[in-house]
C-alpha cells in the first residue's frame, strides 16, 4: 500500500474511534497540546499524580511522556505511567526535551529509558543525538546542529533501541531501523511558535492511539503539523503576523482530510 494511504486511513481512524490521549508534559505547553489533539480529532487528558497515573492510564490509547518541565515527582509519576502502559500495550512516545541542557535532563531520560519501553522517541537534532551518545550542540531546548547526518543517525538509534526515532527540523527523518522516510514539508514560522515539537509528539500520540503502527504515527503527526504549518503561512498578510499564525495553525490542523496529504505531501524515502 502507498504511504500516503496508509497516513489517510490512518487519520480517518483517529477521527472514527477519537482516542484518549494521555499526557504527562511540560506546563510551558501543555494547553497547545490538549488542543492540537482536539484538532485532530482525538480526546487529550493531563495528569501527572503518582497516585492515579497507572489507573489513568488504563483506559488510555497512548501515553506521550514530555520532560519539557519535568522534577523528581513528575519523573516518578513518569515512570510508574510508563510501566503500566508496557503492561497493558499501550504504546508511549517520549520527548525528550532539551536532554542535553542539564545533568538533571540527560539523568531523567536516562532513567526513563532504563524502565519504560517506548514505541516513538521524537525530538530535535541535538536531543537524539544526546539520546545516541554523540556529541550534540544546543541552546537550552534548541538544536544547533547541522542536520545532514539526519536519516544515518535516526536509523542506526531506531535499530539499537528497537523503536521508531523520529529527528524533526527543516527535513524530518523517521525510522524503524528497517524503513527512513525524509519528509519535506513545513515553514521556517513553525521555529518561532512555541510547542510545535511538543504537538507534534501529541499529533504521533493521536495517530498511535488510534492503534495505528508506530512508523506511520510518527509520519502522520509529524506531516499533520508541516503541511498546518505551509497552509496557515499562506493566510497572513501585513497586519496578521506570528500571533495570528498560531491560531491558524490550529484551526489547519483542524481542517486536515486524506487529501491534504496526497496534493501536499513530500516524502522519499531513503536508502
Amino acid at each position: 500500500m502507498d504511504i500516503r494511504t496508509e497516513i489517510n486511513q490512518a487519520l480517518e481512524k483517529i477521527k472514527r474511534e477519537k482516542p484518549l490521549i494521555y499526557h504527562i508534559t511540560n506546563y510551558v505547553t501543555v494547553n497547545d497540546c490538549a488542543n492540537v489533539v482536539l484538532a485532530i480529532g482525538a480526546s487529550p487528558v493531563m495528569a501527572d499524580e503518582v497516585q492515579e497515573v497507572a489507573e489513568m492510564v488504563s483506559f488510555c490509547g497512548a501515553l506521550v511522556l514530555n520532560i519539557g518541565t519535568s522534577n523528581t515527582r513528575v519523573l516518578e509519576s513518569m515512570i510508574v505511567a510508563g510501566r503500566a502502559a508496557n503492561a497493558k500495550n499501550i504504546p508511549v512516545i517520549l520527548d525528550p526535551v532539551g536532554i542535553g541542557a542539564t545533568a538533571f535532563r540527560f539523568k531523567s531520560v536516562e532513567k526513563l529509558m532504563q524502565n519504560v519501553k517506548f514505541s516513538v522517541i521524537r525530538g530535535n537534532m541535538a536531543e537524539i543525538k544526546t539520546i545516541a551518545g554523540l556529541e550534540a550542540k544546543s541552546a537550552g531546548v534548541d538544536s544547533l546542529e547541522d542536520e545532514k547526518e539526519s536519516p544515518k543517525i535516526a536509523q542506526a538509534l531506531a535499530k539499537h533501541l528497537g523503536c521508531v526515532v523520529a529527528i524533526t527540523g527543516q527535513i524530518d527523518s523517521i525510522s524503524d531501523g528497517e524503513r527512513t522516510y525524509l519528509l519535506s514539508n513545513g515553514h521556517s514560522n513553525l521555529s518561532k511558535v512555541t510547542g510545535t515539537g511538543c504537538m507534534s509528539s501529541s499529533l504521533i500520540g493521536s495517530f498511535l492511539g488510534a492503534k495505528n503502527t508506530p512508523l506511520i504515527s510518527a509520519i502522520g503527526g509529524i506531516w499533520s503539523m508541516s503541511m498546518a504549518g505551509e497552509m496557515a503561512v499562506t493566510q497572513l498578510d501585513d497586519i496578521h503576523k506570528m500571533g495570528s499564525f498560531r491560531i491558524l495553525l490550529m484551526d489547519e490542523i483542524g481542517q486536515l482530510r486524506g487529501e491534504t496529504f496526497d496534493k501536499r505531501g513530500k516524502i522519499e524515502q531513503y536508502k
